[in-house]
């Protein structure tokens, strides 16, 4: 049985075999530490049996007026419970505290370009390739920034993508 619940610092000592995979951001701790004291409800963990972490979802709210957002950081769920929809529960779950709770005009992620089963999740995800950022990841890979518009953003204004691909100097960033 798999229990989602808010990350705690206990589980910062105990989710570093989550993010063995190659294409997940791993941070320093301070980072880490910055998110849950201040995002916490957007920093959620699936925990299945004897506690063993699954994966995890770390987020936040960020912007202003209709740029007011909720920001997936990073998804990921451990190699042997993938294919389970627990990254589609953690997804959800942030969507809806953006939504519900802080009345967000939609939901935001980067992804790499080259990522191909993350992009085709977030599109079964009702996510669209917003804009491409040019060497968004060290400066070498591309990066997808893909959207999903929530209630607040009736005229789906938030998800309209943009024609041209910009640099990582040209994102905005609270």
């Amino acid at each position: 049985m798999t229990t989602i619940r808010r990350f705690c610092c206990n589980d910062l000592l105990r989710f570093t075999s989550v993010n063995l995979d190659h294409l997940t951001e791993t941070f320093n701790m301070s980072f880490y530490l910055t998110y849950l004291a201040r995002w916490p409800d957007y920093f959620q963990v699936a925990e299945g049996p004897g506690k063993r972490i699954m994966g995890y979802i770390m987020g936040k709210v960020e912007g202003q007026g209709e740029s007011w957002h909720g920001h997936v950081t990073a998804v990921t769920v451990a190699p042997e419970y993938r294919r389970q929809q627990l990254a589609k529960k953690l997804m959800n779950l942030l969507e809806e505290i953006s939504d519900k709770i802080d009345k967000a005009y939609f939901v935001d992620l980067f992804v790499r370009a080259s990522n191909t089963p993350a992009i085709k999740m977030y599109e079964k995800l009702g996510y669209i390739i917003y804009r491409r950022v040019l060497r968004y990841y060290s400066g070498e890979e591309d990066g997808l920034d893909m959207r999903k518009a929530l209630s607040r953003d009736v005229e789906n204004k938030s998800v309209i993508p943009l024609k041209r691909p910009v640099t990582p100097d040209e994102l905005e960033y609270d």
